[in-house]
């Protein structure tokens, strides 16, 4: 198997010989094998911290709805970057489960070509828009082995990113979405965080390439996708069984609600219909990055704990991503899996 040197080269290097990322999304030149098309559906709609269903910052009856901060979810930006990831050094000796979901423009492209198989295409279709599209934003949210989130005043971090809409490709029907839930696309484009600076202080931050840390997500290819092409500066792999080897050095432990949820009986749907089932209460507003992954880590716990008796067999469900890894899916020890379960890609 020929794996990517992205994973063994230093961030200095990375860095180094970095393309400017606005340059590199828009250069149609590297990505032939990808053909336009502009097709994602419109989802459902938000909450708002346990009250409501307006976005944060709108007014309903009169009251305006709790902001991020009021709910738990500290706002990162370009300014705050540094100070915020010197705080999350510390609370991840402590909360080693990391619950994690990104916010980003849309499916814009369709691979061309022929494909081995259904979950080859899928892949493809992860790659090719990864590779065109900028993330906007990534939620974290900590929680210790009880279920536990810290203590002060934040349990989350939501990272805003730069995103121009002059500039970046995107799904209107996504950013109009976005927008909906309370995103300032004006405050990405000026306050936003740059890739690189994240990149560097991530790779130091002590929640990648870390054994220990347990990583939380739904339905996550796409999320970890971004999170490569951050963490590595480069393209995706051509090959899936390239992919999730660099998944697995740097996120070892990986557990996907999604595709858990294969083994509990009547649960079915998005994160927010899994959620209702559970009679789970989301905090803050749907369709932005630090909601979802509190909400993702509240019904990883909850579903420990009713179907598999707060005991989640590694062999059998770490390292699987819904819809991908048909042929190549990582177990917790880093060998390799055949899957055969219905990998077919849902929301």
């Amino acid at each position: 198997m020929t794996l990517c040197n992205t994973s063994r080269r230093t961030i200095e290097e990375r860095v180094g010989d970095s393309v400017n990322l606005s340059e590199r999304h828009n250069n149609w030149d590297e990505h032939k094998h990808c053909v336009a098309v502009l097709n994602f559906e419109l989802q459902g709609p938000f909450t708002s911290c346990l009250r409501g269903t307006n976005p944060i910052g709108q007014q309903k009856g009169g009251a305006t709805m709790p902001s991020n901060e009021e709910c738990g979810i500290r706002d990162v930006w370009g300014h705050n970057l540094e100070e915020e990831f010197r705080t999350i050094r510390q609370v991840v000796q402590q909360y080693q489960y990391i619950a994690m979901d990104t916010e980003f423009p849309g499916v814009v492209a369709r691979p061309i070509g022929e494909f081995r198989t259904s979950a080859d295409y899928q892949y493809q279709l992860l790659r090719c828009n990864v590779d065109l599209l900028r993330i906007i934003q990534l939620g974290l949210t900590f929680l210790d082995e009880s279920g536990n989130t810290p203590g002060g005043s934040y349990t989350t971090w939501q990272f805003n990113f730069k995103f121009n809409l002059q500039e970046d490709m995107y799904a209107q029907d996504s950013i109009d979405m976005l927008q909906n839930s309370g995103i300032q696309f004006k405050k990405h484009e000026e306050e936003g965080i740059d890739p690189l600076d994240f990149a560097e202080l991530l790779m130091t931050s002590g929640i990648v390439l870390v054994d220990d840390i347990k990583w939380l997500s739904f339905h996550s290819g796409y999320d970890f996708g971004y999170l490569l092409k951050l963490l590595t500066d480069q393209n995706l792999p051509q090959e899936e069984s390239e992919f999730f080897e660099l998944l697995r050095i740097y996120f070892p432990t990986i557990y996907d609600v999604k595709y858990l949820m294969k083994s509990c009986k009547n649960l079915k749907g998005g994160l927010q219909e899994v959620a209702e089932q559970l009679e789970i209460q989301r905090v803050g507003p749907q369709h932005q990055a630090g909601s979802d992954s509190l909400l993702t880590g509240m019904v990883f716990f909850k579903m420990r704990e009713m179907f598999f008796e707060d005991n989640i067999d590694d062999a059998k469900y770490c390292g699987h991503l819904y819809g991908l890894g048909t042929s190549f899916v990582v177990n917790g020890s880093g060998g390799y899996l055949d899957s055969n379960g219905d990998n077919s890609s849902s929301s």
